[in-house]
């Protein structure tokens, strides 16, 4: 039996995280298994890797570097976690994946689109995300949410042109590809954010039975 992998990807303060518990308290009230998981991190080794990326430094950390740690931390995910978990039917869902890589590191750092989709067929081999909600937001509105939150970390340090490129990246790869993008309204209230996953539903079970 294969599983359900599903992303969610977005700004920062977009409320994945509150919207990830939500929807595996749903999905677990159809008696399916959920996983739920987040990169960088998901496993001891990669949760270290995080540590390193999101950890405001004297160091200046170069982008290639940067590229590198994240694939580093999400070839061990996969291996430990994501792969495992799928062969034995559960439902992934998993707070960023590779979108990110394209959003931050290929639009926010500028680093070649190319060279990131060499590194994602290296380390994932045929793997894609079967559903990846994109939850969208002004970028002001989540550096506040962000910043709400307390101390920033390295990434939600950097400036607004950083977050408009990061923004445009996921409308761009959502617009391309509306079979396996959902936008989400994550500016909308809490309430009416989960009303669209709620509607969402019937499309994750059948992908799921399917």
């Amino acid at each position: 039996m294969t599983g359900l992998f599903i992303t969610l990807e977005g700004p920062e303060g977009a409320g994945k995280s509150t919207n990830r518990e939500y929807l595996a308290e749903r999905l677990r009230a159809s008696g399916i298994e959920v996983l739920l998981t987040r990169e960088p991190g998901g496993t001891p080794l990669a949760e270290r890797i995080r540590e390193v990326l999101l950890t405001p430094g004297d160091e200046v950390m170069s982008p290639d570097a940067e590229l590198l740690l994240v694939f580093a931390a999400r070839a061990q995910h996969l291996a430990e976690v994501i792969r495992p978990a799928l062969a034995r039917g559960a439902v992934v869902i998993c707070d960023r994946f590779t979108d990110s890589t394209y959003a931050y590191q290929g639009a926010g750092r500028g680093l070649s689109l190319e060279r990131i989709a060499t590194l994602e067929n290296f380390v994932q081999g045929q793997l894609r995300p079967h559903l990846t909600l994109v939850f969208d937001l002004p970028v002001e509105v989540g550096l506040a949410r962000a910043s709400a939150r307390g101390r920033l970390d390295r990434f939600e340090q950097e400036g607004r042109v950083f977050f408009d490129a990061v923004r445009g990246a996921y409308l761009k790869r959502a617009e391309a590809d509306p079979s396996r993008y959902f936008l989400v309204d994550a500016a909308q209230p809490l309430s009416q954010v989960q009303q669209a996953l709620d509607a969402l539903l019937p499309k994750l079970l059948e992908l799921y039975r399917g």
